[in-house]
């Protein structure tokens, strides 16, 4: 499941739920049926951030309140008659840049636009990687600490997360819920990718 859009809510220990932001939150709000309070705490995904939500109300009062959180991608996108092309979502905006480097684009070929999108994607090419690894492990960081900060071999377990060694990292959560492990070795599965211990 993509990561960067999915929410997995634990209560204890126990995942109780994951998915896209809306149907999570019903999903406990379900589960609580008439009482107003959770213990359960959601998490994104992406970040490994916990979640403040109100539950108070009906399904449809909770609803409302999820419309802050989430974008409705099935409105329809405003017609724009302005300059650049929309069907591939060019947007139009000013740079600022010295004349020295102004006169380095122009005597570039396909013109100045085509030029610093090539630039702009080079340069998130080679920042991915270590960015990426580190974004990673400072989301499981974040679960960890929020789920588990007081189990057993917690700190040994962010010592392995950050020197990218996935055997001593799953070792010492030994005698962890099975969820929170799971969900935890889930998250930090592309560090041990990089770090191939």
């Amino acid at each position: 499941m993509e990561q960067a859009n999915t929410y997995t809510a634990f209560e204890g220990g126990r995942l109780i739920n994951r998915g896209p932001l809306p149907d999570v939150v019903l999903g406990i709000k379900r589960r609580m049926g008439r009482t107003e309070h959770t213990s359960a705490l959601i998490f994104s995904d992406a970040t490994g951030n916990t979640m403040d939500f109100n539950f108070q109300g009906t399904e449809k009062d909770v609803l409302r309140r999820l419309e802050v959180f989430v974008k409705d991608d099935a409105a329809p996108e405003p017609e724009n008659p302005g300059p650049g092309r929309p069907r591939l979502g060019v947007v139009s905006r000013e740079v600022s840049l010295l004349p020295r480097q102004w006169e380095w684009l122009a005597s570039q070929s396909g013109g100045a636009s085509a030029v610093l999108r090539r630039l702009v994607d080079e340069a998130k090419r080679k920042s991915t990687d270590g960015n990426s690894v580190n974004r990673i492990q400072e989301r499981t960081y974040k679960f960890m600490f929020a789920i588990a900060g007081d189990l057993p071999g917690y700190e040994e377990a962010i010592r392995a997360l950050y020197k990218k060694d996935r055997k001593a990292f799953a070792m010492r959560m030994e005698g962890w819920p099975e969820d929170v492990k799971a969900h935890a070795l889930d998250l930090a599965g592309p560090v041990f990718e990089a770090g191939a211990k």
